[in-house]
């Protein structure tokens, strides 16, 4: 019944957007979001979800997610490590705080403390749904600051073939083909992907008052993704999934860096009765780190995260639309890193969880859930609560406020990590590490009048026992002289912070959306009380992403849509070392100025098949001054053309 409800809810969507056009605000009311893992309208949805839909993704033309969330979402910032691994920071969350997920499966792996982003390819998705603030109670360990559910298309005509291409400067190159089947019983989606851009230097004015970054690296993608889905009876599915990613970046000639991922899952839904609703579901998910070596042709895996994961879930639902669902996981969590000390570790890990997502009238909804989750390896345990009230006085008009804890239980790597990195300190693991845990407190409301939308909302999150690394300190009574940045836990850690978006459509086919954020960190601090220089860059106070489009059909077989937007970004400090290979030269207050990046595009539909695009890139031809670890790593404006050919719409 649930898949049943899911597929009346997209088709229902599906015709009225086609009424509306898919940039119609009353269309994203229409839309069905999973946040509470039951399909719900998103103007229904009791606690407050941001989607971005398959329309969003195409007028951005985003590559990958890290494209996108910069472009959609203020209060996105990324930031770099010295190898230039991604960090993000989402409203004073990053790292492992925020939960990634691809069809509400878990993702192994990381690079540094993020998820590869890379591998987080926009090719075939449908919308990606974000919920701020904790949803540990559902999703467990790493949603204490929110959670990013990526979901992809399943395939609903008899056949699909499209062909894209997309050139940039530095040899970007982006190519990518999709083909979908559907038959009676079975359907199926498959998309592969290819992207390269070559490295390039970037220009420093003299005297930086820290490191900066001279060279921008490039790297080589290849993405596959099949998809196929099997309706044996109007009350059977299954869902069985299979992904390869592959990535090569060259920072020295004779040894490029490769990442690989393997995915593959099934999943089952099964309408037991009009009322009863069961998913059972397996998922695999791999990913290696491996040096290359040119010269012996050896291809050397140090780095090697592999997690299996069962589910089950079920879900009852009372005539009157009240909803209790339960569920289980239980994943086997594997880690080999030459940097552990012993090697490889691996964790089991089990949960429980039950939520009640009760409809007390047209006007009052309720929402509590609590989960329970166990970890092996520190033989430690949690109990975590969530608690939301949704209230609607008039039927455009919906006010929301909730309640949710946060934990994050430390990771293998934060326990037992032994990495001498390029003798310039030894970060070392900790396995008497306690949980991070945090309490979320939000209140946000809705408003739909005609063709607008507003939106506000606010938050503040405490966070206890923050996991980071300290700061690089001499160990009493050792001689060598080796400074050691170890895993620990901080306290006095605080953010909050608001948002603000409204968005239109008009008539004459222009449609516009701005939305601002505010965010304020208390920053964390030593058990000592020694504020914490981190490398990565502190959230923005200020932020600001706008987007203008107009779309005209001028003839049957020729259409323009215009688009301009844009993101700003308040200037910030942050203490940095001077030279992360010589400490005692102290460190130095980085000031990171105020930018804004703007990004104009055409796209021109040739009869039902062709899309021809051009964009420039970075509009305004912004470059830093200097390129520190924390800056957009961007030398100008970009010119981009791309052509996308849907070739079964030629016939």
């Amino acid at each position: 019944m649930r898949h049943l409800l899911l597929s009346i809810l997209v088709t229902c969507g599906a015709a009225f957007s086609a009424a509306q056009t898919p940039d119609s605000t009353l269309w994203l009311n229409n839309v069905v979001v999973t946040g509470t893992r039951t399909p719900k309208l998103l103007k229904d949805a009791p606690i407050q979800t941001r989607v971005i839909t398959a329309a969003d993704i195409e007028k951005v033309d985003a590559t990958n997610v890290e494209d996108l969330l910069q472009q959609e979402m203020p209060g996105v910032e990324y930031s770099y490590a010295m190898n230039q691994k991604k960090h993000m920071n989402l409203c004073g969350f990053g790292g492992q705080g925020i939960l990634f997920l691809v069809d509400g499966e878990w993702l192994a792996g990381e690079t540094m403390d993020d998820v590869d982003f890379t591998r987080l390819n926009m090719a075939g998705v449908e919308r990606i749904e974000i919920v701020k603030g904790a949803a540990s109670a559902l999703y467990g360990s790493n949603a204490g600051g929110g959670v990013i559910n990526i979901i992809t298309k399943e395939q609903t005509e008899p056949w699909t073939l499209n062909l894209n291409a997309r050139l940039a400067r530095h040899n970007e190159r982006r190519f990518g083909g999709a083909y979908g089947v559907k038959g009676k019983w079975l359907h199926n989606m498959l998309n592969v992907n290819f992207t390269s851009t070559d490295n390039f230097d970037v220009d420093n004015a003299s005297n930086p008052a820290a490191q900066v970054v001279a060279t921008v690296y490039g790297d080589r993608t290849w993405n596959f993704k099949d998809r196929l889905v099997y309706t044996p009876t109007e009350r059977l599915k299954f869902i069985a999934r299979a992904g390869y990613f592959y990535r090569e970046l060259t920072r020295t000639a004779d040894t490029p860096e490769r990442y690989r991922d393997f995915s593959a899952g099934l999943k089952g839904l099964w309408d037991m009765s009009l009322h009863d609703q069961l998913e059972l579901s397996y998922s695999f998910d791999q990913y290696d780190k491996s040096d290359y070596h040119k010269i012996t042709h050896l291809d050397v895996r140090d780095y090697s995260n592999v997690q299996n994961i069962f589910r089950g879930i079920y879900n009852h639902t009372w005539d009157t639309g009240s909803i209790l669902t339960v569920g289980t996981d239980y994943m086997h969590d594997y880690l080999m890193n030459k940097n552990l000390g012993n090697v490889s570790v691996s964790q089991n890990t089990f949960d429980a969880f039950a939520q009640y997502d009760w409809l007390i009238d047209r006007q009052w909804e309720l929402v509590g859930a609590v989960r329970y989750d166990y970890f092996s390896d520190s033989k430690d345990a949690h109990f975590t609560p969530k608690l939301n009230v949704r209230y609607q006085p008039i039927n455009n008009l919906n006010l929301r406020l909730g309640y949710g804890m946060g934990f994050r239980s430390p990771a293998l790597k934060e326990k037992y990590y032994n990495f001498d990195m390029v003798g310039i300190w030894i970060i070392q693991g900790n396995p008497d590490l306690k949980a991070e845990l945090s309490h979320n407190f939000n209140a946000s409301a809705d408003y739909t009048k005609g063709n607008y939308n507003f939106t506000v909302a606010a938050y503040y999150n405490d966070v206890r026992h923050k996991l980071a690394t300290g700061i690089p300190h001499y160990r009493e009574g050792e001689e060598d002289g080796r400074l050691y940045l170890d895993y620990v836990n901080l306290s006095d850690y605080s953010v909050f912070g608001g948002e603000a978006t409204v968005q239109a459509r008009w008539d004459n086919g222009l449609s516009a959306k701005l939305a601002y954020a505010y965010t304020n960190e208390q920053l964390p601090k030593d058990g000592d009380g020694r504020t914490i220089n981190n490398q990565y860059i502190p959230a923005r106070k200020h932020s600001l992403t706008a987007r203008i489009d107009w779309d005209k059909q001028f003839t049957q077989n020729y259409g323009l849509r215009l688009s301009l937007n844009g993101r700003f970004l308040s200037s910030v400090k942050n203490v940095e070392f001077i030279d992360y290979y010589d400490i005692s030269k102290g460190t130095s207050t980085i000031h990171y100025p105020a930018y804004t990046l703007w990004k104009l595009s055409a796209v021109q539909r040739i009869g039902k098949a062709v899309k021809v695009t051009a964009a420039l890139d970075n509009l305004l031809n912004y470059k830093p001054k200097y390129h520190y670890f924390n800056s957009p790593l961007t030398d100008g404006i970009n010119l981009m053309v791309g052509v996308s050919v849907d070739v079964d719409k030629l016939f």
